[in-house]
Formats: C-alpha cells, sequence, structure tokens
C-alpha cells in the first residue's frame, strides 16, 4: 500500500499538473524583448531547407507533431523536484511532457530518448535544420529561444513556405530534461487505426475529431514508407484506387523487409504543395495509409472531408486553429524547465 507520503505527492502533483494546464501563459510576442530577431532568423532557415529539399518543409511539420504527441503526466524516477503545495514541501519525483522539445533529445547515459522509437526510427528528419537554427539563436541572444518553441515556429514557416496558411505562433515553451521511448512507441498514432482509434487517441490529448481531421490534412505534404502502407496496398483492394496501387507496387514489394524505407508521397498529385488535395485523394479512394483513408469510409468523418475537399479555405482555417490547439499540449512555461543550449541534450 502506498505510504501517505507517496499519496500526498500524487495528489499534489496531480493538482500542480491541473493548474498549469489553465495558467501556463505563452504569447505571440514572448521573444519581442528578449530576442527580437527570433522569428526572422527561424523563418530564413526554413525556407533556406525547404529551398535546398522541398521535402524538408514536411519534415520539420512532422517533428512538431511528434513532440507534442507524446506527453506523460505522470510520476517518474529521473528527476527530484521540491513542490510546495498547501504549506507543505512535498518531494516529488516528475516530468510533465508534451511540446517540450523532448523528441530532439539523443540518447545519453540514463536516457533512451525518442528517436528510436518505432514510429521515428529512420523516419524523423530535419534535425540538422533545427541544429543550425538553434546555433544561430544562441549566437544572436544566448539562452533565450526554447527548442521546442524552434520546433512550432519552423512548423509554421515550413507550411507557409509550400504555399500554406500562416497563424500567429503562441511562444514561451520551455524545454524538457527527459523523453520516453515507450510514450513515443504509445502515444503517436500508427497509420493502421481505424477512425474510432484515431478519434480517441486525439482525444486523450484534448484535440476534438474535427481538429484529429484537419491536422491530417498535413499530409498534402510529405512521404511515407512503405513499410507503413504495405498493408493497405496488398490487402485492402477494394478501397485502394487501382492505378495508385499498381504506380506503388514497384518501390513497395509484398514481402517483408523488400523496400521497407522506400517512400512514395501522402499526397500524390501535389506533393510539395500545402494545399487540400489530401482529401480530394480521399474522394477517390487514393489515400496512402490505412489511416488516411478512414477519413472517408462511410463514416463520421466523410462530411468535413468532403468538406475540406471543396473548400481549401474553410480546411486552412480548421488547420491554424488545430496547430494552436496542438501546440499548447504538456507545455511548461516561466521558471519550468529549461531552455536547452544544444537541443539533442540536457544544460
Amino acid at each position: 500500500m502506498a505510504s501517505r507520503q507517496s499519496l500526498t505527492c500524487y495528489t499534489a502533483m496531480a493538482l500542480l499538473f491541473a493548474v498549469a494546464a489553465v495558467s501556463a501563459q505563452l504569447s505571440a510576442d514572448f521573444y519581442d524583448e528578449t530576442c527580437p530577431d527570433a522569428l526572422d532568423i527561424i523563418e530564413s532557415a526554413v525556407r533556406a531547407a525547404v529551398s535546398k529539399e522541398s521535402r524538408m518543409g514536411a519534415s520539420l511539420l512532422r517533428l512538431h507533431f511528434h513532440d507534442c504527441f507524446v506527453n506523460a503526466n505522470r510520476l517518474v524516477s529521473e528527476y527530484n523536484h521540491v513542490v510546495p503545495f498547501r504549506g507543505l514541501t512535498v518531494d516529488c519525483k516528475w516530468t510533465l511532457q508534451g511540446c517540450d522539445g523532448s523528441v530532439l533529445l539523443d540518447d545519453a547515459p540514463g536516457l533512451t530518448g525518442e528517436k528510436t522509437a518505432q514510429p521515428n526510427k529512420n523516419s524523423l528528419r530535419g534535425f540538422e535544420v533545427v541544429d543550425d537554427i538553434k546555433a544561430q539563436l544562441e549566437d544572436a541572444c544566448e539562452k533565450t529561444v526554447s527548442c521546442a518553441d524552434i520546433l512550432a515556429v519552423a512548423a509554421r514557416d515550413s507550411v507557409v513556405a509550400l504555399g500554406g496558411p500562416t497563424w500567429d505562433v503562441e511562444l514561451g515553451r520551455r524545454d524538457g530534461t527527459t523523453a520516453s521511448l515507450d510514450d513515443a512507441n504509445n502515444d503517436l498514432p500508427a497509420p493502421t487505426l481505424d477512425l474510432g482509434d484515431l478519434i480517441k487517441a486525439f482525444s486523450k490529448k484534448g484535440l476534438s475529431a474535427t481538429d484529429m481531421i484537419a491536422l491530417s490534412g498535413g499530409h498534402t505534404i510529405g512521404q511515407a514508407r512503405c513499410v507503413n502502407f504495405r498493408g493497405r496496398l496488398y490487402n485492402e483492394t477494394t478501397s485502394l484506387d487501382a492505378s495508385l496501387a499498381s504506380s506503388l507496387k514497384p518501390r513497395c514489394p509484398s514481402a517483408t523487409g523488400n523496400g521497407d524505407d522506400n517512400t512514395s508521397p501522402l499526397d500524390p498529385s501535389t506533393s510539395y504543395v500545402f494545399d487540400n488535395f489530401y482529401y480530394k485523394n480521399l474522394l477517390r479512394n487514393k489515400g496512402l495509409l490505412h489511416s488516411d483513408q478512414q477519413l472517408f469510409s462511410g463514416g463520421s468523418a466523410d462530411a468535413q472531408t468532403k468538406a475540406y475537399a471543396s473548400d481549401m479555405a474553410g480546411f486552412f482555417d480548421d488547420f491554424r486553429d488545430a496547430m494552436v490547439k496542438m501546440g499548447g499540449i504538456g507545455v511548461v512555461t516561466g521558471s519550468g524547465g529549461q531552455v536547452r543550449v544544444n537541443c539533442r541534450k540536457a544544460n
């Protein structure tokens, strides 16, 4: 049975997490005084990276998503923090992950990071671009701009660079000092999920079904590995456009292990333009992933998917709102966390 001290610690932290969710304040002008050139530095670096390789825009957007979606609201053993609570001092061991730059952490003694999680291994890209941005920001304003904020701004700037909508990125996130391989494996939605499980996965992060369908539109750019769509390609012939299937098979053989890392565009129509063709493709059974086509498969997502297919402005509006909402998952502000000098390791 848990001790009274342990129970007090859990109760205190649970309440503190609830308060943090309400009181954590982000603002679009957070760096106006402390690092006025921060947003220009990030934008310039992102545009240069996307100009060099168009696919990098999708990679940077995905980094932000994979950072935010892995969040653990629980006590752990790695770090001790003395927490004042109702006049008591409770020695707690805890972490709060979310949009905290944890996805950028390399493995280190005592830390197995998220980069080797199944959804990320041989898949996540853009770490060197973030390194370059961070180095420029450290030169301009030392220990000021967090890695988590870099990911949030770079995601927005990547979307804009590829023709998508802009939005005011709320800033002031602090960086975490740890990561969780297990949480990355468990929290990130798998490409094999059905619609109901997709809705549940996003709901656990405080995101609605509408948010999920809008955020899925990020797949209007980027590519997926054969290993993630092989099952759909060979087992879902009735819901996959025959001409698309025929074009995919040479790069994605049916035998496991053959061509696993070969990639194909998530939106074969306009692969490097942020538009609404992702939804148009779904109406034609051209969703590359099983989870993609679930948004138009006779279920509750059909109406919204059809609406986005015919109304790009409506999609853009909902996408920007959902990105701001997602960017607030599990954030730590104020004196919590730290501003990592090197995004790959804790200070």
